[in-house]
């Protein structure tokens, strides 16, 4: 990246990545390295990156120059603390990567802190990954909790999360059946194939869902294995928080109602494999895509089919099992949608671009590139690209959420600029949207549509240089029509009068205004409403008794459970936010264990600390909750006590990217029995 050469070149930099700036004057105010320079390293190394300007006075998103009278007396210091490992797990920096620039007579220290690699992660402070690894959210720099290193460590030195061998996993754990019906399918792809003859287990072994350790002689069923062929119930066993969600949306918006829904009931065995199956035929089962011919013969897979066939597969092979999210297929009239737990191995960018890869789950992508299904590596994304680009459809996003770690991927079938977005878009704005720029209405028709924009999703969809976007947004909050939200690259817009997504919302809605898909080449009417789709009611089973009982428990979307609880999208825990909705045994058993801090009035700050982190133990608790429960006043209690046990970790936000959601929560971190 070029230095920046005035405070303008600054304001065009905060809206294209992550920028921090620090006075940095020191006790002597001649320039010292802050200390709260390290944690703001550690964040964005964890995340995508930035840039920190020491020297530079930040006041709400306004900058002025400062200066620092020494700056290679600070350039040394920080060199030499990022090579004392006791400070800092790795040095990332370059001596390019640090510049001492003049402005307006003043210096000031630009540092561009490239984004680690997988192999690099957790980059951390003081010789301790846990409780000293930050991430960059929105509002700044937040302390990772034990479960977000953990899973670091465990992607740094594991190049395939699926190779894992299963101790206490038999052949008894494999649904035969789903075994079988690979074996055809394969038999289909490659007839003659010397595997289709072996037994079961020999096959599996082919396959490496049953590996043999050289080294310890350990041999047994591996995590690839059971994903892909196993029973639900053993499934569970191995990985808790597994869990795979199809659902079919009947209109465009942002409520959550459903016509269909794949889900492990309990009536099929609930394995990757079949849960592939079951849905590709679901996603393509009204596509109308115009047939294309190749030498003369009819081409059924056209590239949209292949876009959403490997946007599946894709979304398998990618996903941490073993994150707090579950995979998520979304159906809707005018879009789909593709959820996995666990950011990306790569950057974003690079994906997009194709030809380079690493996948999470290898052995499976294996699995599934043996009977035909998926792209070879790294060249999955670009076939969605060009699947979508071929309808001229508007360019799919593909972004991360790093709390909780997830994916996305949305596929819309609309164009740039639909004429019903236009027509309201005029209707609600009058003559002021006829008198914008081609780029300002693009804007708002994309914020529109998405519910949000930000600055790094239009450079996707427009050729416009980035400082002229960044003028853009800020003229069309300036005068009115946008409001913003975040900063640097975490800003994003929505229309003037709207309000943010919740952050338990996944591919929750396109915005404000009925977007009416176009007739072709996508039926409209979606025929999911149709008796057509009736089987698939019963294929779900999730109007039976048993899927019912399931969904009390398991619900991806917000629902009041069984003993009063709320399941809410996106929590791994129940979330309680009234006593008074509880079974009595529920209830009793939090109030028994509060109930001597309810009834004495002065105790041990270290001791309600132990009752707080006792009643959050396995259940997100609300502030109201919690309030009454401990018999403390809501504001004393959040400030005294559930604001330091966040800061140290000790306890968990349900929403931690929006302090102030309505159904903020808290819930005990679980210690590491290593960690002591």
């Amino acid at each position: 990246m070029k230095p920046i050469q005035s405070i303008r070149d600054i304001e065009a930099l905060a809206e294209t990545i992550e920028l921090e700036c620090k006075l940095a004057v020191g006790a002597d105010g001649k320039g010292r390295l802050p200390k709260d320079f390290w944690p703001t390293y550690s964040a964005f190394a964890n995340t995508q990156g930035g840039v920190i300007l020491l020297g530079v006075r930040e006041k709400d998103r306004k900058f002025s120059l400062f200066g620092i009278s020494e700056p290679r007396r600070v350039v040394r210091d920080l060199f030499n603390t990022m090579n004392n490992s006791q400070k800092v797990s790795i040095s990332l920096l370059r001596d390019q990567d640090v510049t001492v620039i003049e402005i307006e007579g003043r210096k000031i220290i630009q540092i561009e802190v490239p984004t680690a690699s997988r192999k690099q992660k957790p980059v951390y402070l003081n010789g301790n990954p846990f409780g000293n690894t930050y991430r960059r959210l929105h509002e700044g720099d937040r302390r990772c909790d034990d479960e977000s290193v953990k899973r670091m460590l465990a992607e740094q030195v594991e190049d395939e999360r699926d190779n894992r061998i299963l101790s206490g996993f038999t052949l008894d754990d494999i649904d035969l059946e789903s075994l079988e019906v690979y074996r055809r399918l394969l038999r289909g792809s490659k007839p003659g194939h010397p595997y289709l003859d072996l037994a079961d287990r020999e096959f599996l072994q082919q396959l490496k869902g049953w590996r043999r350790d050289r080294q310890s002689g350990e041999e047994g069923l591996t995590l690839a294995g059971l994903l892909m062929f196993g029973r639900w119930e053993s499934i569970q066993d191995a990985v808790p928080h597994y869990f795979v969600d199809y659902q079919e949306r009947p209109e465009a918006k942002a409520e959550l109602r459903w016509v269909d829904r794949v889900i492990p009931d309990g009536t099929w065995s609930g394995n990757i494999f079949d849960f592939y199956r079951r849905v590709y035929r679901k996603l393509v089962s009204d596509l109308k895509i115009p047939f294309q011919l190749k030498a003369g013969q009819r081409q059924e897979d056209t590239p949209v089919h292949v876009a959403l066939r490997e946007a599946l597969v894709n979304c398998l092979v990618h996903a941490d099992f073993s994150g707090r999210v579950s995979v998520l297929v979304v159906k809707r009239p005018d879009m789909f949608g593709f959820r996995n737990p666990g950011n990306m191995r790569i950057p974003i960018e690079v994906a997009i671009r194709g030809g380079e890869s690493d996948c999470r789950n290898r052995l499976i992508h294996q699995m599934f590139l043996m009977i035909g299904l998926g792209e070879r590596a790294g060249s999955g994304l670009p076939k969605i690209y060009k699947g979508w680009e071929s309808q001229h459809w508007r360019p799919p996003a593909l972004y991360e959420k790093i709390e909780p770690e997830q994916t996305l991927l949305e596929l819309r079938m609309l164009d740039l600029l639909p004429q019903a977005v236009i027509e309201e878009l005029r209707a609600r704005f009058g003559e002021t949207f006829d008198r914008r720029s081609n780029l300002d209405r693009l804007i708002l028709a994309t914020a529109a549509i998405e519910q949000v924009v930000t600055h790094t999703r239009m450079t996707e969809m427009t050729a416009d240089h980035p400082h002229d976007l960044s003028q853009a947004l800020h003229t069309l909050v300036k005068d009115g029509l946008l409001e913003s939200s975040g900063r640097g690259r975490g800003t994003v817009y929505h229309l003037k009068g709207e309000s943010l997504p919740k952050p338990e919302q996944v591919f929750g809605g396109n915005g404000i205004f009925p977007v009416v898909v176009k007739p072709s080449p996508v039926d409209g009417d979606s025929s999911a409403h149709k008796t057509g789709s009736s089987d698939h009611f019963a294929e779900s089973s999730t109007h039976n008794g048993r899927s019912s009982a399931h969904f009390s428990e398991s619900s991806a979307h917000s629902g009041r459970r069984a003993d009063g609880a709320l399941n809410v999208q996106g929590l791994s825990n129940p979330l309680i936010d009234n006593l008074a909705q509880l079974t009595f045994e529920i209830r009793n058993e939090l109030q028994v264990q509060a109930s001597d801090a309810r009834q004495k009035k002065h105790i041990l700050h270290s001791v309600m600390e132990e009752y707080i982190l006792t009643v959050c133990t396995g259940n997100y608790l609300t502030l109201q909750v919690l309030s009454e429960l401990l018999n403390r006043k809501p504001g004393g209690l959040r400030q005294h006590y559930l604001k330091p046990l966040v800061e140290q970790g000790k306890l968990k936000l349900a929403f931690p990217t929006t302090p102030t959601h309505p159904q903020q929560a808290y819930i005990t971190v679980q210690k590491d029995p290593q960690q002591g």
